[in-house]
């Protein structure tokens, strides 16, 4: 869910590898052709304890600037316009910008892989984790790549092999494997609990998501309509809308990319409110078999009042209540919580998980994807493809990818689409919990993400 709870700045950047935008930017193919290790001159190592020489090259200095520059973030935009060329911010934002070089503080260089003057890849170790970092620069010198992505452990080659692993991950968990074929129907290839409704932290975003193209197809709203971040609709953030003046202005299109790219919040409650909660809920409808369990569909601040305002006092006076007394009591009471009542440092063990969260199976989820994909819409592609969690599959097999994950203190999930060439498309979902002890997402991202590109590798 991405509210920053956790102490350790490993969980906060394995937080962010799950629901971020850690590969920036839509000029990843190129750079990545530019720092082929083939084609690419080695860099020097660096020695037991010794920083790596940067070179002295466009790629380098602009390394240098970064190095120094994520202990001061977040950065006015007139610095990020010094650094980043134009399309790159367009794409991004300042906002997604800055939240990723806020996770990376206290980021150290451990080593240089491959160089050239314009780009290059090494490892670099945050909070105790590695991570493989790439920058490419454009003929101006200015950035236009910049990605860290957890390292991947390697992939499973068969799916006994997938399964022995997932069973290690948490000690909840389900999985599927599936493709959309072209009636829209998820054909499961491979599966472990796949019609087991569990959290899915952020992945419901799908939902709102399916709302708003609902409305822009019915021609009741663009993705150019301007809306208004009221103060009723922020939630606690580092970046994103919740860190903009009350009643700015933000389009449709925009608070759309960040729901799903940086998982940001107030722009998921900007959309509920925008389409109504009633119309999410008809989207859970159609697309799940377990739509009971997110009845009433909770905004992302009425989950974090009841979490986190006098817990577990509230909590448990909503569960008391039927599905119209849960929303009476979110109208008369938790609406008027305010969020300085909000006490969540202490917030390291899960919290009612299997009953104040959002849930699905993983069909479910292969059926969201389904159905957001028979809208066919260029812009909602846009959206979906802003970041695809680290998983780095060959775009030459793979040209497009969606992705959707979510995570809070318990509960891990991600969800993935991939196309061929040929246009054959795959879901592939892992959704991860614990009720009694907190994830290690620095160990289990990675291994998730190694899951799902070895579950592509096998579908095909």
């Amino acid at each position: 869910m991405r509210f920053r709870t956790r102490t350790t700045r490993a969980l906060a950047l394995a937080a962010l590898a799950v629901t971020a935008p850690l590969t920036l930017g839509g000029t990843l193919p190129a750079a990545a052709d530019a720092v082929r290790p083939a084609t690419a001159a080695p860099a020097r190592q660096a020695t037991a304890g010794a920083a790596p020489e940067i070179p002295d090259s466009p790629a380098g200095r602009q390394l240098r600037w970064l190095l120094e520059a994520v202990s001061r973030a977040p950065l006015a935009a007139s610095e990020l316009e010094q650094h980043f060329n134009a399309a790159f911010l367009k794409e991004v934002t300042a906002d997604g910008l800055n939240g990723f070089l806020k996770g990376m503080a206290g980021v150290r260089l451990d080593a240089l892989t491959t160089t050239t003057p314009t780009a290059l890849t090494g490892t670099v170790t945050v909070g105790g984790q590695k991570f493989e970092l790439r920058l490419g620069v454009d003929a101006e010198g200015k950035i236009q790549l910049l990605g860290a992505a957890p390292l991947i452990p390697p992939a499973p080659t068969g799916w006994a092999e997938l399964d022995a692993r997932l069973r290690e991950v948490a000690p909840r968990t389900g999985f599927l494997a599936a493709e959309i074929d072209g009636r829209g129907r998820c054909r499961t290839v491979h599966g472990v609990g796949a019609d087991t409704a569990r959290p899915l932290g952020s992945i419901f975003k799908l939902y709102v998501l399916g709302a708003v193209a609902d409305r822009i197809h019915s021609g009741r709203l663009s993705w150019d309509t301007e809306l208004t971040v009221t103060p009723d609709v922020k939630v606690p953030a580092e970046d994103g809308l919740g860190t903009r003046p009350d009643n700015s202005t933000v389009t449709v299109h925009e608070a759309a990319k960040l729901m799903i790219s940086i998982s940001d919040n107030t722009a998921t409650d900007l959309l509920i409110k925008t389409v109504g909660r009633k119309a999410v809920e008809k989207k859970v409808r159609q697309w799940s078999d377990h739509a009971g369990r997110n009845i009433p569909f909770l905004t992302t601040r009425e989950w974090f009042l009841l979490k986190t305002v006098d817990y577990p006092r509230h909590a448990r006076a909503y569960l008391a209540r039927g599905a119209e007394g849960r929303r009476a009591y979110l109208r008369d009471v938790v609406a008027g919580l305010p969020l300085s009542a909000a006490e969540y440092q202490d917030w390291r063990r899960p919290r009612k998980i299997d009953e104040i969260e959002w849930f699905a199976s993983p069909r479910d989820v292969c059926r969201a994807y389904a159905g957001l994909l028979k809208r066919n819409s260029p812009r909602l592609h846009e959206v979906l493809s802003a970041n695809d969690a680290g998983l780095g599959l060959d775009p030459r097999a793979w040209p497009a990818v969606w992705y959707k994950g979510g995570s809070e203190v318990g509960v891990l999930a991600m969800a993935h689409l991939g196309r061929t060439p040929k246009g054959r498309t795959y879901v592939v979902t892992t959704l991860a919990s614990d009720t009694r002890a907190p994830i290690d997402e620095g160990s289990a991202a990675p291994e998730m993400l190694s899951l799902t590109r070895g579950a592509f590798g096998l579908v095909r």
